[in-house]
C-alpha cells in the first residue's frame, strides 16, 4: 500500500496542480487603474476633441499610456526604495497599462468621441431644409438619445457645467445603456480571444510586436547593467527623437527657428500632391510625405516582407487611381472601390486565420461540449464552455438590443458576423505583424451591406437604415477597436506569469467602467467648452447626413461594389498562397489589405525608411547586428512619445498650441 493510499488521499497529476501566479490583478492595481482611467480619458479628449492634436488613439501603440507607464515605472522604482509595500509588481503595472489601453479605445477617436455628439445632433439640427424630423427622428428610440433642448443647448454652447441635477438625470440612463452595450461587445470579444489565445500565442507563437515596448519598460532587467536603459544606443535614439520634437515645437512659437523634416506651422508632413498638377497623375490625391521617428522605430519590429508590402501597395493603390482617370473609368466616383477591395482582403485573412486553426478549434469545440479533447482549458481565462456560452449569450443580447432599436430579428446576425470577422482579422494582424494602422475607414457592415444590397425600402426599411446609423460610431473606422488590446493583455499576463482568469474578469469589469468614464470626460469638457465653439466635434452629422441621402435618394445595390469585394478576396488569397508556397515571395496579403485606407497616407514614408534601414542592417550586419541596433529604434519611439506627451500636457495647462508630432 502506497503512502498516499495509507493517508486516504489521491496523488495530484502534475498538470492538475494549480500554478503559483505572480501578482497582477490586485486591490492596488485595480484602485490605481480606477484612479487613472478618468485622468487618462480627460487627457485623450482634451487632445483629440478640444485641441484636435496628437490623436494617440489613431495609431496601434497609444503614446498616452506609454507615457503613463514610464511615469508609473519611475515612481514605482522610487517607492521600492522608500516604501516597498506600496511598490507594484511588473504584472500589476502591466494590468494598469491594459486597462488604460481599453479605456483609451472607448473614449477614443473612433468610438465614444463619435457616439456622444450623435446622441444630440439629429434633434438639435433638424429643420425644414433637411427634414430630419419627418425622415428619421421619429424612428430613433427616445431612451437612446437626448431630445430635450434644455439639456443639449449647454452641450453645444458651452460656458455651462455638467453637474446640474437636470443634466445628470437626463444623461445617466443614456450613458448606462450605451456603456452596457459597449461592455457586452467587449465581453464577446474577450470570449473569442479566450478561444483563440492558446493557438495564436502558444502554438503558432505569434510575435505580438505592439506589446514589446511596454514589456521592455516594465522589466527590471531593462534598468540593470546591460539593460535597455543602460544602453548607449537607446539614449542616442531617444535624444535624436527628442531633439527633433523640441526644435519643431519651438518653431510653433518662434517661426524664425527652422524646422527639421517638416514644413513648419505645426504640421508634420509635406503634401506631394502640390507638385503634381497634371492629369492623370494628379489623381493620386492627397499624398503626404511624413517623417515620424516613432513609426520608423515601430517598423523595425515588423517583418521585412510586410514593411516592403506596406509602401509597395500604397503606390499600387495610387497607380489604380491614375489608371482610372487615364482610362476615364472615374465616371463612377467610387471606382476602383478601394475600401471594398480592402474589405474582401480582410475577410480572406480572417477565413485563412480560422482555417489555419481549424484542428485546434475542433478540439476546443469538443472540450466545450464535454467530449474527449487534446486541449486543456484549466489555465485559460475561462473554460472553453464558458467562453462559448458567453459568445452565444452576448450575441443574443446584442441581437435583442439591435432588434429593439429597429434592425429587425434577422439583420443583426449578418451585421455582427461581419463586424466580428473584421475584429478577428485586425486582432490577428496586430498579433502577427504589429501593423501600426488598421483604420478601415467606411468599411464596416453598415457600409458594405448598403452598397452591395442597396438602400431601397424593398431591401432595408427606414427603421433598419436608422439603426445602421445608430451603430455608425463603432463602424466609421476601426482604430479604436478593443479586441486586439484584449488579446495583447493576455500576452502581458503570459509574460508576467499571472492569472489569466483575473485578467479576464478585470478587463470585463473595467470595460463597463471605461464607458461611463468616457461619457463623463466628453460631457464634462463639452459643457465647459461647447461642442460647436471650442471643440472640433464634427462627427455628429456624418451618420445622419448619410442616412438622409439613403432615405431621400434610395439606390439599388452596386454590382461593381460586390465585384470589388470578390477581387479583394481573391487577390489576398492568391498573395497568401504564394507567400506560403514560396519563401522568396515579397508581397504580404496584409500589405494589400491595410494600405487601402486613409491612415497609410501618413505612414507609408516612415515605413519605407524602416524597410530601407532594416534591409541594410540585415544585409551588412546580420541578425546579430540588427538585434544590437534595436535599442536605438526603441529610443526613437520612447523619445518622441515622452517629449511629445510632455509638450502636449504643457499646452493643455497653459492653453497654448503645440507642435503636432503625430498627424
Amino acid at each position: 500500500m502506497t503512502t498516499h493510499q495509507q493517508a486516504g488521499t489521491t496523488p495530484i497529476a502534475p498538470e492538475t496542480r494549480q500554478p503559483r501566479y505572480a501578482r497582477a490583478v490586485t486591490l492596488k492595481s485595480c484602485l490605481l487603474a480606477l484612479l487613472l482611467l478618468p485622468i487618462n480619458a480627460y487627457w485623450v479628449v482634451q487632445m483629440e476633441v478640444v485641441r484636435y492634436s496628437a490623436h494617440p488613439t489613431t495609431i496601434a501603440l497609444f503614446f498616452n499610456i506609454i507615457f503613463i507607464l514610464v511615469v508609473l515605472m519611475l515612481l514605482n522604482r522610487a517607492a521600492a526604495h522608500v516604501a516597498p509595500r506600496l511598490a507594484l509588481s511588473r504584472g500589476e503595472l502591466l494590468f494598469v497599462y491594459a486597462v488604460l489601453a481599453i479605456g483609451s479605445c472607448v473614449c477614443g477617436h473612433d468610438s465614444f468621441q463619435v457616439l456622444v455628439p450623435m446622441l444630440v445632433w439629429p434633434h438639435r439640427f433638424a429643420d425644414s431644409a433637411n427634414q430630419w424630423g419627418t425622415l428619421f427622428n421619429h424612428l430613433i428610440p427616445d431612451w437612446l438619445t437626448i431630445k430635450d433642448e434644455k439639456i443639449y443647448l449647454g452641450f453645444f454652447n458651452g460656458n455651462d457645467t455638467l453637474y446640474r441635477s437636470l443634466y445628470l438625470r437626463a444623461w445617466l440612463p443614456v450613458a448606462l445603456i450605451w456603456s452596457g452595450f459597449t461592455a457586452t461587445l467587449m465581453f464577446v470579444m474577450l470570449c473569442i480571444n479566450t478561444l483563440l489565445r492558446k493557438q495564436w500565442t502558444e502554438n503558432e507563437r505569434l510575435a505580438y510586436p505592439v506589446v514589446q515596448l511596454p514589456l521592455q519598460i516594465s522589466s527590471e532587467q531593462s534598468w540593470n547593467v546591460g539593460g535597455l536603459f543602460r544602453n548607449r544606443l537607446f539614449w542616442i535614439g531617444f535624444c535624436v527623437a527628442a531633439f527633433i520634437d523640441i526644435v519643431n515645437s519651438l518653431n510653433v512659437y518662434y517661426p524664425s527657428i527652422p524646422t527639421i523634416f517638416t514644413p513648419g506651422r505645426g504640421q508634420s508632413f509635406y503634401d506631394a500632391q502640390q507638385w503634381i498638377t497634371q492629369k492623370p497623375w494628379n489623381a493620386i490625391g492627397w499624398t503626404p510625405v511624413s517623417f515620424y521617428p516613432f513609426v520608423i522605430g515601430l517598423g523595425m519590429l515588423m517583418p521585412l516582407d510586410f514593411l516592403f508590402s506596406a509602401w509597395f501597395f500604397y503606390i499600387f493603390w495610387k497607380a489604380q487611381m491614375v489608371v482610372s482617370v487615364a482610362m476615364a473609368w472615374d465616371q463612377d466616383p467610387r471606382f476602383p472601390y478601394t475600401n471594398n477591395q480592402a474589405f474582401g482582403a480582410y475577410m480572406a485573412f480572417c477565413l485563412f486565420s480560422i482555417w489555419l486553426s481549424k484542428g485546434y478549434l475542433k478540439q476546443v469545440l469538443k472540450r466545450a461540449l464535454g467530449l474527449r479533447s487534446s486541449v486543456d482549458d484549466r489555465q485559460e481565462p475561462i473554460s472553453y464552455r464558458g467562453a462559448l456560452i458567453g459568445i452565444v449569450v452576448g450575441m443574443a443580447a446584442i441581437c435583442w438590443f439591435s432588434s429593439a432599436i429597429g434592425m429587425g430579428p434577422w439583420l443583426p446576425i449578418p451585421f455582427f458576423l461581419i463586424y466580428f470577422a473584421l475584429a478577428i482579422a485586425v486582432t490577428r494582424m496586430r498579433a502577427e505583424m504589429g501593423t501600426p494602422m488598421h483604420d478601415l475607414h467606411f468599411t464596416g457592415p453598415d457600409w458594405i451591406l448598403t452598397e452591395v444590397m442597396g438602400t431601397k425600402s424593398s431591401t432595408f426599411t427606414p427603421a433598419q437604415l436608422t439603426s445602421f446609423s445608430l451603430y455608425f460610431w463603432f463602424n466609421r473606422a476601426y482604430r479604436s477597436l478593443v479586441m486586439p488590446h484584449q488579446l495583447e493583455a493576455f500576452k502581458l499576463a503570459e509574460q508576467t506569469r499571472s492569472d489569466y482568469r483575473r485578467w479576464f474578469w478585470g478587463m470585463a469589469v473595467f470595460g463597463m467602467i471605461a464607458g461611463l468614464v468616457a461619457f463623463w470626460a466628453i460631457l464634462h469638457l463639452m459643457y465647459d467648452y461647447g461642442a460647436r465653439a471650442k471643440s472640433t466635434m464634427t462627427f455628429g452629422p456624418e451618420a445622419y447626413t448619410r442616412l438622409e441621402g439613403w432615405l431621400k435618394t434610395p439606390k439599388f445595390g452596386s454590382f461593381p461594389a460586390a465585384i470589388a469585394i470578390a477581387v479583394g478576396f481573391l487577390s489576398a488569397s492568391a498573395l497568401q498562397f504564394m507567400r506560403v508556397r514560396y519563401a522568396w515571395w515579397p508581397f504580404h496579403p496584409l500589405g494589400y489589405a491595410v494600405t487601402a485606407s486613409w491612415e497609410i497616407n501618413l505612414l507609408w514614408a516612415p515605413l519605407f525608411m524602416a524597410w530601407v534601414f532594416k534591409s541594410v542592417i540585415l544585409r551588412y550586419a546580420g541578425r546579430v547586428g540588427f538585434q544590437r541596433s534595436i535599442p536605438f529604434f526603441i529610443g526613437l519611439i520612447l523619445g518622441q512619445f515622452v517629449i511629445g506627451s510632455l509638450l502636449n500636457i504643457y499646452g493643455i495647462i497653459m492653453g497654448v498650441p503645440t507642435y503636432q508630432f503625430w498627424q
